[in-house]
């Protein structure tokens, strides 16, 4: 390898401008408020505050989302490694042995305890050459100032970071599945399987700063952004029913259910005079009870009398010039059977079943 090479530019951050700004203020804020809180809790002692705190924000503020930055990681990290710290100093004094030596256990800890956390091994560190201050404290170095700082900034970066929009701590989202059974998702059915993401990790023999749901998340994003290449020149208005069956809100029940018997349909588009969408009614609608959701023992026609009082008001639409790549997560992992297309207006201009889009990336593939 190349000393240019070497010693050259990284890639550029991914983070925006946004996320840089809130990380450089979240450090600021979450080490002022770690200082106050920790001056406050222990009344001045001295040492109230360890200089570790300051690789702890930047983990925190910066990259919430790192698994190195989580509370478990956090918490446990900074503990046991003052621990640690306390017991090496107390066998072999402020010496060079002792400093080797606690680093070395504090970082077998955490591997064992999975609480990995880098500014835990300078805890360690300080434990060991924090001076007659430190070492007075004893054990109870890991308790105050440690623990109390270590709890102060978990604070503050949740509170922090979930105001501002981000998740603290960070739970990759989940995907239920929306017929409620064992089966995986539709979208994990096919390409590349869980098993396969975890060999591929495996295969690299060392640690990965990425939380193995967020790197999945990723691989399946990076997925769909190459089904929009493909599929980026079909749109809504290409594959959608023009000519909808609709009904209004005020219209007898019964009608809208002959409605769909006629048509061999399985949802109904709810308008108002003027063509504007406000909900839609499908089948199992006609089964249920507002007023006592449980599923009966033996289906039952509902007593309403008109369509607003069964439809669903909260329905999700598309425009009809969104991409067809777009719907195929609402269609496969989200369960969804028809899909209303409205303007900008909200005027309902169209419809999209399942069938629409089986057949759209049927002739995509074909094509390509």
């Amino acid at each position: 390898m190349s000393l240019s090479r070497l010693f050259s530019l990284p890639a550029a951050l991914s983070a925006g401008r946004r996320e840089m700004a809130l990380g450089t203020l979240g450090v600021a804020v979450g080490l002022g408020c770690t200082e106050w809180i920790g001056y406050l809790a222990l009344g001045g002692q001295v040492p109230w505050f360890i200089i570790p705190m300051g690789a702890s924000a930047v983990l925190l503020f910066c990259v919430p989302a790192s698994p190195l930055a989580q509370p478990w990681p956090s918490l446990a990290g900074n503990l046991v490694s003052a621990l640690i710290g306390v017991g090496c100093y107390r066998w072999l004094g402020e010496t060079g042995a002792a400093v080797a030596l606690a680093g070395c256990l504090a970082v077998g800890a955490m591997f064992v305890l999975r609480c990995l956390h880098p500014p835990g091994g300078a805890v360690a560190l300080t434990a060991v050459l924090g001076g007659p201050l430190v070492h007075e404290l004893g054990y109870g170095f890991a308790l105050m100032p440690v623990l109390a700082n270590t709890l102060a900034m978990l604070v503050v970066a949740f509170l922090f970071n979930n105001l501002v929009g981000r998740r603290y701590p960070h739970l990759a989202p989940t995907r239920a599945q929306p017929h409620d059974t064992a089966d995986p998702l539709p979208s994990k059915r096919v390409g590349f399987r869980a098993e396969d993401l975890d060999a591929a990790l495996a295969s690299f023999g060392e640690v990965l700063d990425v939380d193995r749901d967020d790197l999945e998340e990723i691989m399946v994003r990076a997925q769909m952004n190459a089904r929009r290449r493909t599929w980026g020149a079909l749109r809504c208005a290409d594959i959608m029913s023009r000519d909808v069956v609709s009904v209004g809100p005020q219209a007898p029940v019964g009608e809208a259910w002959s409605l769909l018997a006629h048509h061999r349909i399985k949802a109904l588009p709810v308008v108002e005079e003027g063509g504007r969408l406000v909900g839609i009614v499908s089948v199992p609608d006609f089964f249920i009870d507002r007023h006592n959701p449980e599923p009966q023992p033996v289906p039952r026609m509902s007593t309403a009398r008109v369509v607003a009082e069964i439809m669903s008001a909260r329905v999700r639409s598309a425009r009809p010039g969104q991409s067809l790549a777009d719907l195929v997560g609402a269609f496969s992992d989200g369960g969804l059977h028809h899909l209303p297309v409205a303007d900008e207006d909200g005027r309902l201009v169209g419809m999209i079943t399942q069938s629409d889009v089986v057949a759209a990336l049927f002739a995509g593939e074909r094509t390509t």
